[in-house]
């Protein structure tokens, strides 16, 4: 069933990378689905992703995709391959002290909340265009600030979702000349299982899908 799941998404999202949501999935389900072919998994908290890292072989790439606390990243430094949560500037000098500590480059994406929902974590658009000429995210030097995530409104209307995902295409393309390395600002983590076919109509460079790998 794994198998045929996983078809069926990667014929949606075509050459976009999957990145597969290991959240509330067991061992033998994500044996299964590495036995499929995918080395590209995420969780979105911290103790699940050592737990699962620990446990599923050294070849998979961890994302970390779930809000993060300053004081747990230094549980995930030493092996994640990248995180798409960063909401505050405090958070990005956290990782990267403790990248330093691990003699790593993290790769980080910067979250931003485009959702019509009170409840999703990120930057407030203006807030992040204000950092970003402020110099403030040019100051690190164990930190690869890689592009931006998104999550849009949960919502049957797909031209909500559509505009939330091509409002944040646009402000990645528009703070990508205001970066210190715009050529790393490439990454636009957008789409997940119930929308991850308008996301890749809106320039998504990496879908995260979960429940529709395993439903």
């Amino acid at each position: 069933m794994i198998q045929e799941n996983l078809d069926a998404i990667l014929n949606i999202i075509g050459d976009t990378p999957l990145i597969a949501v290991s959240k509330n999935r067991s061992m033998e389900e994500l044996k299964e689905l590495y036995n499929c072919g995918v080395r590209i998994m995420a969780e979105n908290r911290v103790q699940e992703l050592t737990r699962k890292h620990h446990e599923l072989p050294d070849d998979i790439q961890w994302h970390m995709i779930g809000h993060l606390q300053r004081n747990k990243v230094k549980q995930i430094a030493s092996f994640v391959e990248m995180i798409h949560s960063v909401d505050s500037l405090r958070l990005l000098k956290e990782i990267d002290k403790q990248a330093e500590r691990c003699g790593r480059m993290l790769k980080v994406l910067l979250q931003v909340h485009i959702a019509d929902e009170e409840s999703k974590f990120g930057f407030d658009r203006n807030e992040l265009i204000q950092l970003v000429k402020s110099g403030a995210c040019s100051n690190f030097d164990h930190v690869s600030i890689c592009g931006l995530m998104g999550m849009a409104t949960f919502t049957d209307d797909e031209d909500q979702v559509k505009s939330e995902f091509k409002s944040l295409q646009e402000l990645k393309e528009g703070l990508k000349p205001l970066m210190s390395d715009p050529e790393q600002f490439t990454e636009l983590s957008i789409g997940m299982s119930q929308d991850c076919h308008i996301a890749v109509k809106c320039g998504s460079t990496m879908v995260r899908v979960g429940s529709r790998l395993f439903r």
